[in-house]
């Protein structure tokens, strides 16, 4: 949904108070998130603990919620946006500094209903265009995930296809295993 019709700079748009949901600034256009439902959040969460689980005490990267990266000219707000440790920028009290100005080496948005997921593809192509390593679709809707690598065809995964997760990052897990934490009653 766009909520400004007037182009703006970028900079004039990183100026403006946060939304809620996010707003993101893509090619002169304020475009505002979808508010996410249960599955999303549920899917969000639990991804983001499974990566943290294996990445972050050694230091590898870490799995950020909603967190705003701006660069290449746009500032998108990634479902969750994976970090390199050596992408995160530390204030002196070893806090993360609140301004990423990178994009994320992995990005991973999930479709909610009302999301065209062409727009949604367009902001992994633009990670990817500019040294993301990774980006997923995850489509709760029909229990699919689709992969995309720098310079390679997408990859459409579901039920037992291994996903591709980058290579430092010692995770092995499967489109069923994603969509499994739906289930919370068992």
């Amino acid at each position: 949904m766009t909520i400004a019709p007037l182009r703006l700079t970028l900079e004039e748009f990183l100026k403006l108070p946060e939304t809620k949901p996010a707003s993101e600034y893509i090619e002169g256009e304020i475009i505002q998130k979808s508010m996410p439902n249960t599955k999303h959040s549920l899917l969000r969460s639990k991804a983001c603990n499974k990566i943290n689980q294996v990445t972050e005490n050694s230091k590898i990267a870490y799995a950020f919620p909603e967190l705003r990266c701006t660069f290449g000219g746009r500032s998108i707000v990634p479902d969750i946006a994976v970090l390199l440790w050596e992408q995160i920028q530390f204030n002196e009290n070893g806090e993360p500094l609140d301004d990423v100005l990178v994009a994320p080496y992995w990005a991973i948005e999930i479709l909610s209903p009302e999301q065209s997921s062409n727009r949604v593809t367009k902001k992994n192509i633009h990670c990817l265009e500019h040294n993301c390593q990774l980006g997923w679709l995850v489509d709760p809707g029909d229990r699919s995930i689709l992969a995309f690598l720098p310079n390679q065809q997408p990859q459409f995964c579901e039920g037992s296809d291994v996903l591709p997760v980058p290579e430092m990052i010692p995770l092995n897990i499967t489109a069923e295993q994603v969509f499994s934490w739906l289930r919370m009653q068992e």
